[in-house]
Parts: structure tokens; C-alpha cells; sequence
């Protein structure tokens, strides 16, 4: 068996898939009902695997927060940003970026910190813009700045 999964720790894996639940389309595969410090729950988003355990300072899991957020994100690829992020706001997450659109590199983009301290990218692709363009368009913007 081969794969690459994301694990992350949070302060309550259940409350988490839930939450996250509400914000995006969660495929759970598995999930426990131990104690608080003893659960796991893996998921998949739009085919990633996710792998969240609860916080246990005794195994060394230590969850990030709100105030001090990781320097890791997620990228998630999203079909209708405005609406991903709106579930977002609504359910308490603290906006970092709100969705902006770059027309000329085809895509919208948005950014946002979850109660549990980690930080989420959400991309709409509106049209595909390669590589070499995207490179083109950066120097020239660059060069103009």
C-alpha cells in the first residue's frame, strides 16, 4: 500500500471534522468515540487524505491556535469560492485574505484561520493560464512595481 496523508492535531478531532464538515465536502473514513485526547478521525477532501488526532500534551500533540497559527496551509481547490468562504466567516473563522480575484491569472483566491489555528487557501479556477504565462505575467508586474 502507498499514499501521502495529512496529519495535523487539533483540540478535539470531532469537533473539527465537524466543523469542517459545514465548510466543505468531507468524505469520512474513519472516525473514533474515545475520550477527548484519544481520538483520531481521517477524512478525504476532494481526494487528499486527512488524518487529525486530538490534542494529548502526554504523546507530545500539541494543536496550534488562533494566536499561534503554523506556518503550514492547505490550498483547497474549490468550485464556488464565495460560498466556501461565506460558510467560513459565518462559522466563526478569522479572515486573513479576503477572496480576490486575478483575472489575469484566471482565479480567485481567499485565505482564513479556523478556530483550531490552522490557516486555509481557497482557489476558484475561472480559466486555465500556463505555467510560462503565469511567469510572463509576474515579471511584467513585477517589473512595473
Amino acid at each position: 500500500m502507498t499514499g501521502v496523508e495529512i496529519d495535523l492535531v487539533v483540540s478535539d478531532s470531532l469537533k473539527a471534522l465537524e466543523y469542517y464538515e459545514k465548510i466543505f465536502d468531507i468524505e469520512r473514513v474513519e472516525v473514533s468515540k474515545f475520550s477527548k485526547g484519544e481520538n483520531e478521525v481521517i477524512f478525504s477532501l476532494y481526494g487528499v487524505r486527512f488524518h487529525m488526532l486530538d490534542e494529548n500534551p502526554k504523546f507530545e500533540l500539541i494543536a496550534p491556535s488562533q494566536d499561534d497559527p503554523k506556518t503550514i496551509w492547505f490550498n483547497v481547490l474549490v468550485p464556488d469560492i464565495n460560498d466556501t468562504y461565506t460558510k467560513a466567516m459565518e462559522l466563526g473563522c478569522v479572515e486573513v485574505q479576503a477572496v480576490t480575484d486575478l483575472p489575469d491569472y484566471g482565479v480567485s483566491n481567499a485565505m482564513f484561520i479556523d478556530p483550531f489555528g490552522y490557516l486555509w487557501m481557497l482557489h476558484q479556477v475561472y480559466k486555465e493560464v500556463s505555467h510560462e504565462e503565469r511567469l510572463k505575467l509576474w515579471e511584467e508586474k513585477r517589473d512595473s512595481m
